[in-house]
């Protein structure tokens, strides 16, 4: 009776094994061995050691944002470029080659920070050319009439600094025409030059100006002051580009954190350079040869 059990649970075991087999189908062996990876034209290459597929793909992105930063910079670029050409009297960014002046440009004034940018200037009787915010005119009208006692001009940089290419015209008006009411009843006089924001402007809004009797006035020098660079960098940056004619892109205001230290720790150094390069430093209207006063 023993033995006559003993087989009968052998039996049961071996059609239970049979039936598990017959049931389910084994993984081709190289799904058994290798993870599943999706590729693409973006990602059909092997990641680094050490790195994960998130890694990969959060640079991944961050690379095609900057191809796409970089790409719409160089369709701005063109853009501008064709309208300088097309609008020489009206649109500039650069003087004359042929003399050795040259003018430095602060944009996004006033503010504390301000002051002590014209201090340096008074020191070494530079004459410049700052770019005001309505808005920030209206805060500090004392450092606008400041700037205009010490031989300084003021331009027109927009109320609140939008960028101009994503406004309607209605709005575009509003913010020029808006910050020159509040510069005419500080200074007393209609400012002849604009400076849009991150330099960006269209053809409508350029044509517009032209026949307000405005000028703009972008650059050909960038110091790049405003990532926060330190005062060599700075130096580097105006020192290496700048020719006879140049006009110059610094700022004045907006000392967030110290990110313009750099440049107030450069100016006196920038200044003194170029004067030994026989630079003579001149505002726009000097550079151009037109009157400060829009009428």
């Amino acid at each position: 009776m023993r033995s006559c059990c003993i087989l009968f649970l052998v039996l049961l075991v071996l059609c239970g094994g049979c039936s598990n087999s017959s049931n389910s189908s084994p993984l081709p062996k190289a799904l058994e061995t290798s993870p599943v990876t999706l590729h693409s034209e973006e990602t059909d290459h092997k990641p680094e050691p050490g790195t994960t597929r998130q890694t990969v793909s959060h640079r991944k992105k961050s690379e095609r944002t900057k191809s796409k930063r970089q790409s719409r910079a160089e369709e701005s670029y063109r853009a501008l470029s064709a309208l300088r050409h097309k609008y020489p009297a009206i649109f500039k960014n650069s003087g004359a080659s042929y003399s050795r002046r040259v003018s430095l440009t602060f944009d996004d004034v006033p503010d504390e920070f301000t002051g002590k940018v014209l201090d340096v200037l008074k020191e070494y009787n530079v004459k410049a050319t700052f770019f005001v915010m309505g808005y920030r005119a209206e805060k500090h009208p004392d450092i606008i009439r400041r700037m205009v006692r010490e031989g300084h001009l003021v331009g027109n940089h927009t109320y609140n600094h939008p960028l101009l290419t994503k406004l309607s015209m209605v709005k575009f008006k509003q913010q020029i025409l808006r910050t020159d009411a509040i510069l005419h009843r500080i200074i007393g006089y209609h400012p002849k030059f604009i400076r849009p924001p991150y330099g960006e402007i269209n053809e409508q809004q350029v044509r517009w100006a032209g026949s307000q009797g405005y000028i703009i006035v972008n650059w050909n020098v960038d110091s790049q002051d405003w990532r926060g660079l330190s005062a060599q960098r700075v130096m580097s940056n105006i020192l290496t580009t700048t020719r006879p004619g140049s006009i110059i892109l610094q700022h004045a205001g907006g000392n967030v954190g110290g990110v313009l230290n750099g440049t107030l720790e450069a100016l006196p150094r920038v200044i003194e350079r170029l004067k030994n390069k026989r630079y003579q430093f001149v505002t726009l209207t000097d550079m151009f040869h037109v009157r400060k006063n829009n009428t």
